[in-house]
């Protein structure tokens, strides 16, 4: 089933960013992007909650292409509706093209396999594995880069906000977010630079497979 609020992406500026405090185990469970648009400020709750293992959180970096994000840098700040398919704008990270540019990019004549590899490693990075507190420090690392934010999930209920960011999908049966599962609804952070670069910060749980069916469901 999709999200109960609905889903789409924020645009605006950094107003304030802020962990959450960590807890007696030293464990953080959101980074906090706090992004100013026309009608106020939306708090970002960016999860990075390990459910209790330690090494629960998995997240990875992705150069994005600015001809591929060109109709979502058009877009005025602010909140916009996104309907859960491919061609809204929609994100979902097995299946964005957006999210993995082409090998054929790279492949020329002359290109060597291990060159033609690296292109391929350089912009569908492998997944990193680890804490909050690790996630959170690379996430920290565009969020300083970043003079427009884009922050895709679900709309909070009440208020000014955006939450489930993180994939919305793969969550296995009876872990108790499994109802939520659906596919071109995943939640990112999308931060663009100053020289016009788009980096995206993908974050999942351990628990979600990479791989689903129509449905969102795991495989």
């Amino acid at each position: 089933m999709p999200l109960a609020n609905g889903y789409g992406v924020v645009i605006g500026t950094k107003h304030d960013y802020y962990r959450d405090p960590p807890d007696n185990f030293g464990r953080y469970y959101h980074g906090n992007l706090v992004v100013h648009a026309p009608l106020g400020n939306y708090h970002c709750a960016i999860d990075v909650d390990p459910k209790s293992m330690p090494d629960g959180i998995q997240w990875r970096i992705v150069t994005l292409r600015p001809a591929d994000v060109a109709s979502l840098k058009a877009l005025p700040d602010g909140w916009h509706p996104l309907a859960s398919t491919p061609t809204s704008g929609a994100l979902d990270y097995p299946r964005s093209p957006v999210l993995h540019p082409p090998i054929m990019i790279y492949t020329v004549r002359h290109d060597s396999c291990l060159s033609r590899l690296l292109g391929w490693i350089r912009w569908n990075p492998p997944w990193n594995s680890g804490t909050g507190f690790q996630a959170l420090t690379d996430l920290e690392g565009i969020l300083t880069q970043g003079v427009r934010f884009y922050v895709f999930g679900e709309p909070f209920s009440t208020g000014l906000g955006v939450h489930n960011v993180h994939q919305n999908q793969g969550d296995p049966v009876g872990g108790g977010h499994d109802t939520e599962n659906a596919i071109w609804q995943d939640g990112a952070t999308i931060a663009e630079t100053a020289d016009g670069r788009f980096l995206a910060f993908l974050n999942k749980f351990k628990t979600q497979s990479f791989r689903t069916d129509n449905a969102g469901r795991p495989t």
